[in-house]
């Protein structure tokens, strides 16, 4: 018996990928951490850079489905359901939706920016035009192995020092210590994503880290990107060893790179995608709880 489409309600969630929504939360919280460990929160503020960080991330959900869907690389999908590529939704809707988040994340980070400082806005700037060109355009970049490293920059690096410096404007060591982890982290999901659709990628000619490292390197290289997430916090423990609570994340992130090692394939690497996300979570709400009561 064939099973009835899904509600457009139901569509539209699945599109925006909830469980990649903790990725955008663990880089406001770990950076918010900072903050705190430097007695600076603003709550306002804080709150401003977790919307940005969720519409961004949203938008480049949608914009990643509409540039896959209508490049022809999710006709064969392993993993959750693709908007276009299913053919349930139309192309422009996805794409007007993907504009939409990207402009929402915009506009809140331009608040910030012009409550702060001016030159945010071409950070700003930078993590849209990553968010589009991941897929999108003429020349995507993730088809070249390189979103590895815009992941690690904009929802690392970028996200959770940003959150720290709109608050204490200044970047700190303990910002940098959690978006290097939030960073590794936030690669491993990726890193995780891709190993399970390196025979499609291959199939389709999507030239993904994952692609040309092979199943092993790749395997190899998820469990390298746990241990930078691991020595970022004796990084952040030199500040206060309150920070080695971001260990929290050691019974996700252990499932997570036991499926890995064990040679899982297809759908039997959706798990580390949820472990993984949930890993980064717990690092971030550790890490941030370590340097509140350390400050």
């Amino acid at each position: 018996m064939t099973q009835p489409a899904p509600s457009p309600v139901r569509l539209w969630i699945a599109g925006a990928r909830p469980r990649t929504l903790p990725a955008a939360i663990a880089p406001v919280v770990a950076g918010t951490g900072a903050a705190a460990h430097a007695d600076a929160v603003v709550g306002w503020k804080a709150l401003l850079a977790l919307g940005v960080s969720l519409a961004l991330q949203i938008g480049v959900n949608y914009a990643n489905d509409y540039s896959d869907g209508i490049q022809g690389t999710d006709d064969n999908r392993v993993g959750p359901l693709r908007l276009v590529g299913s053919g349930l939704v139309p192309a422009g809707q996805v794409k007007l939706a993907a504009f939409a988040f990207l402009g929402l994340g915009g506009a809140l980070g331009a608040v910030l920016a012009a409550t702060t400082t001016w030159w945010l806005l071409l950070v700003g700037a930078a993590a849209i035009a990553a968010a589009w060109t991941y897929t999108g355009g003429s020349s995507p970049y993730g088809y070249k192995a390189l979103g590895e490293v815009s992941v690690f920059v904009f929802f690392g690096l970028v996200a959770v020092v940003g959150t720290a410096y709109v608050q204490i404007e200044e970047i700190t060591g303990p910002a940098l210590a959690g978006g290097v982890g939030v960073g590794a982290l936030a690669c491993a999901i990726l890193v995780a994503n891709n190993l399970r659709d390196i025979p499609t990628d291959t199939a389709s000619g999507k030239r993904t880290l994952a692609v040309l490292l092979g199943e092993k390197n790749t395997r190899r290289f998820f469990t390298v990107l746990v241990a930078v997430a691991v020595l970022s916090l004796v990084w952040a423990s030199t500040f206060t060893s309150w920070a080695l609570l971001g260990l929290v994340m050691t019974p996700w992130i252990i499932r997570a790179r036991q499926t890995v090692a064990s040679g899982a394939l297809g759908p039997a690497l959706i798990p580390v995608l949820r472990d993984t996300g949930l890993a980064e979570l717990a690092f971030a709400i550790g890490l941030a709880t370590g340097l509140v009561i350390g400050a």
